[in-house]
């Protein structure tokens, strides 16, 4: 697969085939990915934290939100939801500041997902403080993003913007329409 064909796979997901599990020799190779990507003055204050067994995955479940434009979506019906988990976390004890870091990283996970057949969604609507008290994860860390993974069983559509609406949509066959501005509407000739 060429990199524009990787990038055109490499969707948000929102539901997955739950009988499939990813193991964690996978979710380490993606989380040596987000190891080998740019980081703001090479300070590397990223940390991982993955759950990959259905009771560590329904730890994290409650605490995401799942998609802002399908309101009416309270998020993965039980038989379509993750089966992994990557928690993406700031070190405060090397920086108090993670820039553009972590968007970075969650994107190169995403790509390496992709690539071995499975599909994820970058989560940053999250109950910070609920879900680090679910984890007991320590004060030093900062939760940043939550990325959900698994085996998609959804169809993911890009189509071109109609009417400048961005939102994103679901047709009666579930179907997930993803609105995409053009390419001349993006390049700017000054």
């Amino acid at each position: 697969m060429n990199l524009k064909e990787l990038i055109t796979k490499t969707r948000s997901y929102r539901r997955f085939d739950e009988s499939y599990q990813i193991d964690s020799k996978t979710i380490e190779s993606f989380i040596d990915l987000a190891r080998l990507s740019p980081s703001g003055a090479n300070k590397q204050p990223l940390k991982y934290l993955y759950y990959n067994t259905p009771k560590d995955c329904e730890k994290v479940f409650p605490y995401l939100a799942w998609a802002g434009y399908l309101t009416e979506w309270p998020g993965p019906d039980k038989g379509e939801r993750p089966t992994g988990y990557i928690i993406v976390l700031g070190d405060k004890s090397i920086s108090e500041i993670f820039g553009i870091d972590h968007g970075i990283a969650a994107y190169s996970i995403l790509l390496g997902a992709a690539d071995a057949g499975i599909g994820g969604c970058i989560i940053a609507s999250i109950k910070r403080d609920e879900l680090a008290d679910e984890l007991s994860i320590p004060d030093n860390f900062e939760i940043l993003l939550v990325l959900a993974l698994g085996k998609p069983v959804e169809n993911v559509i890009i189509e071109n913007i109609k009417n400048s609406d961005v939102k994103y949509w679901r047709d009666e066959n579930k179907n997930h329409h993803v609105p995409k501005r053009s390419l001349n509407e993006l390049i700017i000739k000054l």
